[in-house]
């Protein structure tokens, strides 16, 4: 195996043996091979490929498809019936929820387990356990049977473990589709920097995460690697495939990108009355800023506030997508600062930047002085998007300097969650307010 692979799959297979009857298990162990009493499920046939040192491999296909099969097989937890597989380096591995915990032990119990299981010694461990446990953050409930543990709670004490154990590779399967958005974010920060010096194998039905966090990805499809490539090119052609399905023999993939239109106003969705009369009202939760997110900076600065307001500049503690709203940032000054810069990002809860915006391009011309002691008001005025049904965060930042080169004084992950409860738009990152929807029925073909 070259040294510059970790991982080196060559036509692998996992098979079982499916007996319809209990009895059947007793006649075959009778039988001596003689005679099959058993039919043969191959959950994973003649699969290869490899995976370079410091690479993010994203592994996508539908449930049932054999992914869960080829990370065990990796994982070292299940051995393959045909084929070679090479690994590399120490494994961390988050599977299904709960693997390798002992449902009687206590956490702390079990963090000692899993983490002797992936090699640290007891004074490794012990030296580790503190930083575990805040990693985590369950409290009281580390020093409970894990049985009594929620998933949720299994998915922060799994993390926060594989997070402390100097892993060279680390598989994430799904794990994080159980855990509250704050934790979930610190979860992604985690394995951003992960990236920087591991190799990750990240498994997830979202595609927008495996082309936001993966350099590759591999598509398996019953039990076959269906397609290799490019992160993004192998997610377009497993949703293409998903939205193929159904459809009939006329689906095709086709057409050309168009030059984008300008409209210098305000939408109206023509549907606006109707959206917010319905289950399907596009409502968003507001919580609270939290001044002790996680940051950092020269602090040359410091945000002191991130609101956001109404068309009257009144705070919100909910709004409507589509809705126009202001995200007032409040900074205070610690030092002269000659070219300042503003900004934000809307993330989901996978880390991925939504959409966001900053000042520098709208006073490029007319350099705004900040001094020390002075406060800094931003605002950003904007029409929200709708927003699928989930957790999302605001990140907020100043700087000094410009888009390409400056000093981060504050930068906020997480400064504000929202919530949004109800929605209508089932694919996609986000659904614009449409400015006119038509549909015409007509008798004659069009020329």
């Amino acid at each position: 195996m070259s040294s510059e692979f970790v991982i080196s799959a060559k036509g692998l297979g996992k098979k079982y043996n499916i007996f319809r009857k209990p009895e059947d298990r007793l006649k075959q162990m009778l039988s001596f091979g003689q005679k099959k009493y058993y039919s043969e499920y191959w959950a994973l046939r003649d699969v290869s490929f490899d995976v370079r040192k410091g690479e993010t491999l994203g592994v996508i296909g539908r449930n049932g498809a054999g992914k869960s099969t080829l990370l065990q097989m990796i994982s070292g937890i299940l051995p393959p019936t045909l084929g070679e597989l090479k690994v590399e380096g120490r494994i961390a591995a988050l599977l299904e929820l709960g693997a390798g915990f002992n449902p009687e032990f206590t956490g702390r119990e079990n963090v000692v387990l899993a983490a002797t299981i992936l090699g640290l010694s007891k004074d490794q461990v012990d030296e580790r356990f503190e930083q575990i446990a805040e990693f985590a953050g369950i409290g009281d409930f580390m020093e409970q049977p894990v049985k009594l543990y929620s998933s949720g709670m299994y998915a922060r004490l799994a993390f926060a473990v594989a997070a402390h154990v100097d892993a060279d590779i680390l598989i994430v399967d799904e794990i994080l589709s159980v855990g509250d958005a704050p934790f979930v974010q610190k979860c992604m920060r985690f394995i951003n920097r992960f990236k920087e010096r591991g190799t990750l194998l990240f498994v997830s039905h979202d595609t927008s995460a495996i082309t936001n966090l993966c350099d590759r990805a591999i598509w398996i499809d019953k039990g076959e690697l269906r397609a290799e490539g490019s992160a993004k090119d192998i997610s377009y052609s497993y949703l293409a495939s998903l939205y193929g399905d159904g459809e009939g023999d006329g689906f095709q993939i086709g057409g050309a990108r168009k030059a984008p239109v300008h409209q210098g106003r305000k939408v109206v969705d023509p549907r606006k009355d109707m959206l917010q009369s319905s289950v399907a009202r596009n409502e968003i939760q507001i919580f609270d800023f939290d001044p002790n997110g996680p940051w950092f900076g020269n602090r040359g600065a410091t945000i002191l506030s991130a609101n956001l307001l109404d068309e009257h500049e009144a705070e919100l503690q909910t709004v409507v997508g589509g809705e126009e709203v202001i995200l007032e940032v409040r900074i205070e000054a610690h030092k002269d600062i000659a070219h300042p810069i503003a900004g934000f990002y809307i993330k989901d809860r996978l880390g991925q930047n939504l959409f966001g915006d900053n000042t520098f391009l709208t006073y490029a011309a007319s350099r705004v002085h900040v001094r020390a002691g002075e406060t800094v008001i931003a605002r950003f005025r904007f029409q929200l998007p709708y927003l699928p049904s989930g957790d999302y965060s605001i990140n907020v930042a100043f700087a000094e300097g410009t888009q390409t080169d400056h000093v981060q004084h504050h930068w906020m992950d997480d400064a504000r969650f929202f919530k949004v409860s109800a929605s209508h738009v089932a694919k996609g990152l986000v659904g614009i307010p449409m400015l006119d929807i038509d549909l015409t029925v007509t008798s004659q073909p069009e020329a």
